[in-house]
């Protein structure tokens, strides 16, 4: 009778090992993006002009007149005078939630806020006033975090809110859900992928935004987003042009756009300005890429590693003198670059941590190194008549033009 026991004992256990291991099978461990949400309410609220405060994180830089404006990533625009080059100062910071970019055109700022456009009159520098926002205009605006398994939607009341951003968790959850959750929003992402002389600023080679005459193109994850801004106080919303996946950057030449993506750049016409049209394309694989253009050469900068998916980083030389079918001329290595500019024979490279690079480009496929400011972290340059401009890790740069090279002239810790 003992010995029955202990069988039956025995074979119950076994029975729920069996099923906690049928069961442990069944899960796995995914990395779920959760969002953080703000009312509409408040989010529209949440614009305002403050006193000078200490940066957070460097984003991209754009000069207007004596002013230097530097994005604070997802946090607003830091003002700084820049009327005396060896000595500018902070005077003011514009707090604009999820802020990126921005453009400006005769005292019109032009900021997003994930995807509202902000206009903003900066005729008084001191007293900046908030003209109008527009709402939902650019739709593919919205940063998520890389990597993530899973996004939870539900829950968000999109009539009274907004996601201003995300958080990340590992959850144990059950394999069986989250593969039919995410062919379902597999399908979803599908479907709504397929949907005169004037006082203008400058913007870096990182800028998405890019004003032309009367317009403002306004590149997204997908889209180029065209907006007449004709009537500056009031832009109006054109239809979108879809460009392809990961849009990052945007950079204009007369009557052409070049768009730089994480497969390549991507050449449009807008000779007809409210509907830029494709010319061509020049595909690398899969790496970070900003572009600017100088004659008949197309200079790109592709950083591999982390979530840019190459492997190799360096400067790539195009030959678009043929503006229909560009084709690669030279590739230099570069340890991580960033932004770029050009001014007369010289062009400027931010290699990331390995500094500011100088190289002479009178014969582009043999680029002669004539300087290398090391020991700074860089990321984005705005050549300048005068000088040059360049941001990194929370401090503002700025060289003076010297004879086929440039010096130091003043430095701005924005932190």
């Amino acid at each position: 009778m003992k010995n029955i026991l202990v069988l039956i004992v025995v074979s119950v256990m076994l029975g729920l090992v069996s099923c906690d291991d049928t069961d442990d099978r069944q899960y796995a461990e995914y990395l779920v993006a959760k969002p953080i949400k703000m009312s509409k309410s408040e989010f529209k609220q949440d614009v305002s002009i403050v006193a000078p405060i200490p940066m957070e994180k460097s984003g991209k830089i754009y000069v207007y007149g004596d002013y230097i404006f530097v994005n604070d990533q997802f946090k607003g625009v830091h003002v700084v005078d820049n009327s005396n080059p060896k000595a500018p100062k902070k005077i003011a910071f514009i707090k604009i939630p999820r802020n990126v970019d921005i453009s400006i055109k005769d005292n019109f700022l032009y900021a997003d806020s994930i995807t509202d456009l902000l206009v903003l009159d900066i005729t008084d520098i001191q007293h900046i006033k908030m003209v109008i926002r527009l709402e939902n205009v650019l739709r593919d605006n919205v940063v998520f975090p890389l990597g993530v398994d899973i996004f939870e939607w539900e829950g968000i009341d999109y009539n009274a809110e907004i996601v201003v951003g995300w958080e990340t968790v590992t959850e144990r959850r059950l394999i069986e859900e989250v593969d039919q959750r995410f062919s379902l929003e597999f399908d979803f992402a599908l479907a709504n992928a397929t949907k005169s002389q004037s006082n203008t600023g400058q913007g870096g080679s990182l800028a998405r935004f890019k004003i032309v005459n009367d317009y403002l193109y306004a590149v997204d994850n997908h889209s180029i987003n065209v907006f007449n801004i004709q009537d500056l106080a009031n832009p109006k919303d054109l239809e979108d042009v879809y460009a392809g996946f990961d849009i990052e950057t945007i950079f204009n030449r007369g009557d052409q756009l070049f768009l730089g993506s994480m497969r390549g750049m991507y050449i449009y016409d807008i000779s007809t300005p409210a509907v830029p049209t494709f010319v061509s394309e020049f595909q690398h694989g899969t790496a970070c890429d900003p572009v600017v253009v100088d004659g008949d050469y197309a200079f790109v900068t592709l950083r591999g590693g982390n979530f840019c998916g190459a492997t190799e980083s360096g400067l790539f030389v195009v030959d678009i003198s043929d503006i229909t079918s560009p084709t690669l001329l030279k590739t230099y290595p570069m340890d991580s670059p960033y932004g770029l500019g050009v001014k007369d024979e010289m062009i400027f490279v931010c290699d990331g941590t390995s500094g500011l690079k100088v190289y002479d480009k009178t014969d582009v496929e043999n680029l002669v190194l004539i300087n290398h400011f090391k020991d700074i972290n860089t990321l984005d340059v705005i050549p300048l008549k005068d000088h040059l401009l360049m941001v990194g890790d929370g401090v503002i740069y700025q060289y003076l033009y010297l004879e086929g090279d440039i010096e130091l002239l003043s430095i701005l810790k924005l932190s």
